[in-house]
């Protein structure tokens, strides 16, 4: 459900964007600094998890325009909060080499955390009725930096090969074929499947993390959950092929 474009100022809406992540910075430090004490990181854990984070200051303040509703809302804060767990999962990763038992656990769980929270911004935005191709960006994107955080982190720590990145890199892949093929960049509607198998895809990998999988059952699992996110872009391809040549388009819900 997508509401119409709404009369809320451009430069307040940019106002409270900044101003929520200006609270989130100092926050996110805090967090990173107890969490690298007690999991006995680097000192440098808290400017990793910085680092971790520049890209959600991209996603958060671009194509503003697209957002509608009164303020930033309630969907994009759990976004934002979900996007702060990432980071914390991101700031390992110049240590995934090292890191011993305990603290991968951690790491998983804080990713499953945020893979748990993936789904209520979208549920919010359609029960306040405000969602927003704006929202559906943001919500979208911290799905592939999810992603794209733990195939770094098997690969980093030598629990697969650099074949796990292909995981990461279908999004951004599908993203550059729209600027050679523009009907590649028209809204797909609505699925289900598509939001099922990144959460499974996230699932795996966070699972894979962990002790429960070592290899070569960890590649077997990791292979299987990209085989099945292989299936879900090709089958929104053959959508986007099947209609190619209509007028207009649906919007994401």
């Amino acid at each position: 459900m997508v509401t119409q474009p709404s009369s809320f100022p451009a430069t307040a809406l940019r106002r409270s964007v900044v101003a929520h992540l200006a609270a989130a910075l100092p926050l996110l430090v805090a967090a990173g600094w107890m969490l690298g004490r007690g999991l006995d990181l680097p000192a440098t854990y808290p400017l990793s998890v910085l680092a971790a984070f520049l890209p959600v200051l991209w996603f958060a303040l671009t194509r503003l325009g697209a957002h509608n509703g009164p303020g930033w809302g309630d969907a994009n804060r759990v976004t934002l909060l979900r996007s702060g767990l990432l980071a914390l999962v991101g700031g390992t990763l110049p240590f995934a080499h090292v890191l011993d038992t305990n603290q991968t656990w951690t790491v998983a769980v804080i990713a499953i955390t945020a893979l748990a929270l993936d789904g209520a911004d979208g549920w919010l935005a359609r029960r306040q009725g405000l969602s927003s191709p704006y929202g559906a960006r943001f919500d979208m994107e911290m799905d592939t930096l999810s992603i794209l955080y733990l195939c770094l982190l098997l690969w980093l720590s030598g629990e697969v090969g650099m074949w796990v990145l292909l995981s990461a890199l279908l999004r951004p892949l599908f993203v550059a074929g729209g600027m050679l093929r523009p009907w590649l960049n028209r809204p797909l509607p609505y699925s289900r499947r598509r939001r099922a198998v990144c959460m499974v895809q996230v699932g795996v990998l966070a699972c894979a993390v962990t002790p429960i999988l070592g290899p070569p059952l960890t590649g077997f699992a990791v292979g299987a959950a990209l085989a099945l996110l292989l299936f879900s872009f090709s089958a929104d391809t053959v959508w986007l092929i099947s209609h190619r040549s209509d007028a207009g388009g649906t919007k994401n819900g």
